[in-house]
């Protein structure tokens, strides 16, 4: 795989700093709701101190709604707890140059408690535990992220201003890999995929998709805890870029009655000196015990599990017949309306989950799919036959239809209690329920629409 330019060493780092090349340095991780946050930091003091010793934010980041609220709750930080200290220790691997912000190196961060201890429910700590519970298998996980967004040729200050209503989308009509239409959207495109290059990733390409003003840039596939810091970096960096096109983009779910924004999340398996372990030339379909085990475990637990790949209330409107969003729970090869489609051969046998969608937390995803892949893989649980035809029509299982059944099916879930522990789900459930109170008591313009004269 191509090495990444545009990540830093610490020496090149240092040098950077002294030359006056960088003189900020980005702290940040992914919070609960998907959001990179964190500080800005002076390049000279990272170096000197917070490399060894990291830097200091406040716990209520793991224990906000979206509108950064301290809502009630949560066991781990409250007004009762006296919102305390963790710190951000930067994982020096991350380190890069950021393109769209001038002289800005960016680190990602582990969190940690005062006393050193990690923060169990930071998004980043779930996901490395489900990719330690791998490597005692001699197993590592290889992950792929594809984000679709809707480009608006209102800056995002306008969008606020109007309501977010009566939005001009970037392109008039379907541009699903229309290369006319979508080059007046080019610039803007191209400055991201650039500028991603230049953070040290590994840009694909872009393509039209069928929403008004939509389309998805992929980035080649990794391990997973490096596909999901780059998937964070990128959705916050693209914004950025956004603005200073005088654009705004958005990754809701669902942000009108026409394609939602999905995140395919394709993951594979290779054993610790880079053999495929999904793939089995011998075996029906070149599929491996191990990789049959893994999906089977996946219908196993979707249901239960679905918090972690559609976590707003958004996230529910997607899934709807026809759309490409898949509901029924059920695997197919190279079929685009089952939940789990099965592509590739060799090192590239894989699984695609189609159900997250583009407001997904990638690293609670992930960690939803491994850990429903150890589970077949343990229990050796046995994949029921592939699905054939249209998956809207076949008898099969679905995804839950709100966050309420969601929320609902993983804290009464056994497996996640066992796999993830009482503490982070009732952290998960919480956030959720948060969120469903909240939309409970919103009254929508769909019902002053309907209500206000003719009821």
């Amino acid at each position: 795989m191509a090495t990444n330019q545009g990540l830093l060493s610490v020496q090149e780092l240092e040098s950077k700093v002294s030359a006056g090349d960088i003189d900020t340095v980005i702290l940040a991780f992914t919070d609960i709701q998907g959001r990179l946050v964190g500080k800005r930091m002076s390049a000279r003091l990272f170096v000197e101190d917070a490399i060894k010793h990291g830097a200091e934010c406040c716990n209520y980041l793991l224990a906000v709604d979206v509108e950064n609220n301290t809502v009630p709750g949560y066991e781990f930080s409250s007004w009762e707890k006296g919102y305390n200290d963790m710190a951000m220790v930067p994982d020096m691997s991350t380190l890069r140059v950021v393109p769209w912000i001038p002289n800005t190196a960016l680190v990602m961060t582990d969190l940690q408690t005062t006393d050193h201890e990690p923060v169990p429910m930071a998004p980043r700590s779930i996901l490395q535990a489900q990719i330690d519970r791998l490597t005692a298998m001699d197993l590592v996980p290889y992950v792929g992220t594809e984000l679709e967004f809707i480009v608006f040729d209102d800056t995002f200050r306008e969008a606020w201003a109007k309501g977010y209503d009566n939005l001009r989308p970037s392109t008039d009509f379907n541009v699903d890999y229309d290369l006319l239409a979508s080059e007046r959207v080019e610039p803007l495109l191209h400055d991201i995929r650039v500028s991603m290059d230049g953070a040290g990733m590994y840009c694909e390409g872009v393509k039209g998709e069928c929403n008004l003003g939509q389309q998805e840039i992929a980035f080649r596939y990794d391990t997973a805890l490096i596909t999901c810091d780059n998937h964070s970096i990128y959705k916050n960096g693209a914004k950025m870029i956004a603005d200073k096109h005088g654009k705004s983009l958005t990754f809701m779910a669902k942000f009108n009655e026409r394609e939602g924004n999905s995140c395919h999340i394709h993951i594979s398996l290779r054993d610790s000196k880079g053999n495929p372990v999904f793939a089995d030339e011998k075996a029906d379909r070149g599929m491996s015990d191990t990789f049959r085990h893994f999906l089977a475990g996946q219908i196993a637990l979707m249901r239960e599990f679905s918090l972690l790949f559609a976590p707003n209330i958004n996230s529910y409107k997607r899934f709807s017949e026809g759309s490409f969003a898949p509901t029924a729970i059920a695997w197919g090869a190279d079929n685009r309306t089952l939940a789990l489609r099965v592509v590739g051969h060799g090192h590239g046998m894989r699984v695609e989950h189609r159900v997250p969608g583009g407001d997904v937390n990638q690293y609670l995803a992930v960690s939803g799919l491994i850990a429903a892949g150890i589970y077949g893989i343990e229990n050796k649980l046995e994949l029921e036959d592939i699905t054939l035809g249209n998956g809207y029509q076949a008898d099969k299982p679905h995804v839950p239809t709100t966050l309420r059944e969601a929320a609902d099916l993983f804290d009464k879930s056994d497996h996640a209690r066992r796999i993830f522990g009482d503490v982070i789900v009732n952290h998960l459930v919480n956030a959720a329920r948060i969120e469903v109170r909240a939309f409970d008591s919103a009254i929508t313009d769909w019902e002053r629409v309907r209500g206000f004269e003719r009821l």
